[in-house]
This record gives C-alpha cells, structure tokens and sequence, in this order.
C-alpha cells in the first residue's frame, strides 16, 4: 500500500521564527525557515476512502490542517504530552463534529502517561460528568507496541527525551523519531529497512533533551535509510546553508514538505 506523508510543521516549540528575534533565519525571506511546531500528516486509501492519520497536534494545528486542506482526521498518535505536541487537540473539534455524522469517533491513541496529561489538560472533554455541548468527538485508545489503523501497521519505537520515555513511530519503510535525545539500543533494531526516517536535529550545540544535528547524522548513518529527514529544528539552522554541509540523502525537512511512502 502507498501513501503520502506531509510534514505540517518542522519546528522547535517556540517555533521559528522566534518572537523577539532578528537573526539572520528568523528574518529570513525563504519560506523553508518558517517553521511552525512539529506534526506530520499521513494519508492512504483503504477502501476506496481516503485515510487520514496525524502525529501529534501542537498548538499550530489549526492553521496547518488549514494548509493542508484536511476535511477529516481518522486517528491521531502521540508522542508524549508536552505542550508544542497536544495543544492542539481541540482544533480537531469541527473535523470530529463531521466524524460524528458519518457514526465514527476521532481515535487518538496514546501512552498512559500522555493520556493522563490530555484528560487532565482537556477535562472538559473527557472527565465523565462532562456537560460542554460541543466538546471534541474523540476518543483515548491504549497505545500498544503494535497498532493497526485502517488497514495500517503502527509500530511504537521507544525513545528517550532527556529522561522521559516517549514514543517514536514506525509505518510501513518510514520512522518518524521527534524530541529525540537518545535511541535504546534495543529501538534501533526496529528501525532496519526504512526507505525514510525522520530525527530531530535541534541545533548544533547541546542540549538536555534534544539530539545535536551531529547526533542526528550519526544516528541516521547507522540507520542507514535511503534518505533522513531531519525535524524540530532551531533557528540556529538555516535550511539552505545547513543542507549544503549534510552528507548525501539527508536534509532538513520543511513544512509542507510531501513525499510517498510505502505503507
């Protein structure tokens, strides 16, 4: 089965540009700098039917499903619950709305712990006495290490960020690994015969809970995927100069980047 994965945002999560600052990428004119909070988007047909699933919706999703002319969401995985990752579940409100009219729900599948934070940051929403008319048509799943979304496999890579354990994903010959400091060594063995894979290159100095573009070099070369995307990127990378510096078949991602994949 083919896809199409898009890149909805490729940003850190105060986004770039950076409010309040006037370095050479946050006031660059090349769009490929603008780079809004991270979120991918993956579409197939099952069916007959288009097929529509989302990695996380941070608090730019309305204005990238926007972009991206989404007129349904069929499930949403998450990486873990921070901010720039879950503050934009309530914009999938008007797309559930027409969920509900078709007699499905808008799944979003996610760890205990991340669940716990959507239940908490959305309890209008989910708390069981909750009386909102017009609350998101959704429902919390058991994210397990194997999932399977309308007729597509969804591995669960466990990744470290600093030193939470979050969830990377694996659909098909494609990865997608964000807010990534390390990888378990056990995590690289489900990450062989991708034709992409998607890390996160913050920057080039360190940081507690990010991998260094170098980093994201190294692990991409043992990898070894027929092409690397690097995401959650700081204005400290221009993508123009820092493309010209990467070895063959890597690059940095940008928004609304749209390349097939097999599923």
């Amino acid at each position: 089965m083919d896809g199409l994965l898009t890149f909805l945002g490729t940003g850190t999560s105060i986004g770039v540009p950076t409010m309040g600052c006037t370095c050479a990428v946050c006031t660059s004119t090349d769009p490929r700098d603008r780079r809004l909070r991270p979120s991918i988007l993956l579409r197939w047909n099952e069916s007959g039917q288009e097929r529509v699933l989302v990695i996380d919706t941070g608090p730019d999703f309305r204005e990238q499903a926007l972009r991206a002319s989404l007129t349904r969401v069929d499930a949403v995985f998450y990486t873990h619950g921070h901010a720039d990752h879950i503050f934009g579940m309530d914009d999938l409100r008007p797309l559930s709305f027409a969920a509900e009219r078709e007699g499905r729900r808008i799944s979003l599948y996610a760890s205990d712990d991340t669940a716990e934070v959507l239940r908490r940051v959305y309890d209008y929403t989910f708390a069981p006495a909750a009386t909102y008319p017009t609350r998101a048509r959704v429902s919390l799943e058991q994210l397990h290490d194997r999932n399977t979304v309308l007729g597509v496999e969804i591995v669960r890579i466990p990744v470290k960020h600093g030193r939470l354990e979050i969830s990377g994903f694996r659909f098909g010959r494609t990865a997608y690994l964000t807010d990534v400091s390390e990888i378990p060594e056990s995590s690289f063995a489900l990450l062989e015969g991708l034709d992409n894979v998607v890390l996160t290159a913050l920057r080039h100095n360190p940081h507690p809970s990010h991998a260094t573009l170098e980093q994201a070099v190294t692990w991409a070369k043992r990898i070894g995927a027929k092409q690397s995307w690097f995401t959650h990127i700081a204005h400290e990378l221009g993508h123009v100069e820092t493309n010209q510096s990467l070895p063959k078949g890597m690059a940095l991602a940008y928004d609304g980047l749209t390349f097939p994949v097999s599923l």
